[in-house]
């Protein structure tokens, strides 16, 4: 197989990729405090605050859904060097990111209970999810925008943003957490919905530097307040035609996650627990991965732009490799340590340290195929503007696998929690045959999802 040989290929990809990927591993790094933190209250505390949080993964979702859309469809007009397009998406993105979280915001703060009672049955669990919900859904909006603005100037290169956005928050939310949840520095200790505060402060910290980032610093794009106000109906269709599979196919995959959390939500505390430790420590090792998807996302995107098929798919052949060799390390490093990160859970039971102990060894089979497809969909497909194949892909394997195999082995078989736990990334050992031949049976997966200037124009008078 012909790989690239351009060093400034490799130069360029990890420049892109190394921010992304340290920021993947400091969010997860929070979380994961976060999650050590909690559990120091308790099983109840953790398990409650874990369900909570499947609103807030589900969210992220949404947020990736756009980061995703507008990277895929700006890295291409990057590409053509059309800066006036990029600054009027911009515009769509944002203005349509705000609104949609304003919602959901606003529904979550009025109905915490009703949002828990999705997830369990648990009235304590219901009882302090609830009040942690109601105030940790003030950072949606603050979250949301932030991400958006560094996924987006990620599009065309600039990716020291995401890497000080990261940091920003990393620190302040480590910070708030320490102080609000056990009180020190002179707070009071709020336990769980200290938890809670410390995430709303951080996210308004790095949503304030986002925004002078944004308009202060970087030139680039040369981004202005007015420009919010700006609109092009040509490029919202185009926005709702090729990044709406994108938003729609990662929400839908958090509402995957979202329903196996109902079946784990329904086995108890125990299990709730085991599998919170399980797919925190699971997302630390694909902070790699996302990073390289990232940047393929980015590279794979601007050679679309540029109209050159033949280095899109030279590129795409370099890319799976990387992919691979990360996922194959990856499987083995965690099967071979998978006990050392569980023990940093001291504030739960030895059943629940236990249990996600052998979750990961079952977890660490799956990670080399996760980590070579997800990037591949996640990077190489939408870079390249294949998003309505990725959504079909997610939709059957999450519908049609994952769900069924988890409530049927869950709430119907009373199977182990060893197995339900398999049964929730059963799809995870086989997607890797779809994405190898999506990518290497022709060049159908590569599409120009970009409009020339005078193009645009004419679509939107006769629009």
């Amino acid at each position: 197989m012909t790989l690239v040989r351009d060093r400034r290929f490799y130069y360029d990809l990890f420049r892109l990729s190394a921010p992304v990927a340290l920021q993947a591993l400091l969010s997860v790094g929070v979380n994961m405090l976060d999650n050590i933190m909690v559990s120091s209250l308790g099983d109840t505390a953790l398990s409650s605050v874990a369900m909570a949080n499947q609103l807030t993964v589900f969210l992220d979702y949404f947020i990736r859904g756009i980061g995703g859309a507008s990277a895929l469809m700006i890295a291409q007009y990057w590409g053509g060097g059309d800066m006036p397009a990029i600054k009027r998406l911009f515009a769509v993105v944002l203005r349509f990111a705000f609104f949609v979280m304003f919602a959901v915001s606003a529904v979550v703060f009025i109905f915490p209970g009703a949002c828990m009672r999705i997830f369990v049955t648990d009235e304590q669990m219901i009882a302090v999810g609830s009040g942690y919900l109601r105030i940790v859904c003030l950072s949606y909006i603050f979250s949301t925008l932030s991400q958006v603005i560094a996924s987006v100037l990620r599009a065309v290169e600039i990716v020291r943003i995401t890497l000080y956005l990261t940091l920003v928050s990393f620190v302040s939310n480590l910070f708030f957490n320490y102080a609000l949840i056990f009180g020190h520095f002179g707070f009071p200790a709020y336990g769980v919905n200290g938890a809670a505060a410390a995430t709303v402060i951080a996210r308004v910290i790095e949503f304030s530097f986002a925004l002078v980032y944004l308009f202060r610093v970087e030139k680039r794009v040369s981004f202005r307040f007015k420009d919010l106000f700006a609109r092009d109906k040509a490029l919202f269709r185009d926005f709702i035609k090729f990044g709406l599979p994108v938003i729609i196919g990662d929400m839908q995959w958090g509402l995957v996650g979202s329903v196996k959390s109902m079946a784990v939500g329904r086995l108890g505390p125990v299990m709730v627990s085991a599998h919170s430790i399980t797919e925190t420590i699971m997302s630390l090792c694909f902070a790699f991965t996302t990073g390289m998807a990232g940047g393929a996302c980015v590279t794979v995107g601007k050679s679309v732009g540029e109209g050159d098929k033949k280095k899109t798919v030279l590129y795409s052949r370099t890319i799976q490799i990387l992919f691979a060799a990360a996922g194959a390390v990856l499987a083995t490093v965690l099967f071979l340590i998978r006990r050392i990160p569980v023990a940093f859970y001291t504030g739960v039971s030895d059943e629940v340290r236990a249990l996600a102990v052998k979750f990961l060894a079952v977890g660490s089979v799956s990670i080399a195929g996760t980590a070579y497809h997800a990037s591949c969909f996640t990077g190489i497909n939408r870079g390249a503007g294949d998003t309505r194949f990725v959504f079909i892909v997610d939709m059957l394997c999450g519908w049609l696998a994952v769900v069924p195999a988890t409530f049927i082995s869950a709430l119907v078989l009373g199977s182990p929690f060893t197995v339900v736990y398999f049964c929730t990334r059963c799809d995870q050992f086989f997607k890797w045959i779809i994405a190898a031949v999506r990518l290497n049976t022709g060049d159908k997966w590569i599409k120009n999802v970009t409009r020339k200037t005078e193009d645009r124009i004419s679509a939107a008078d006769n629009g």
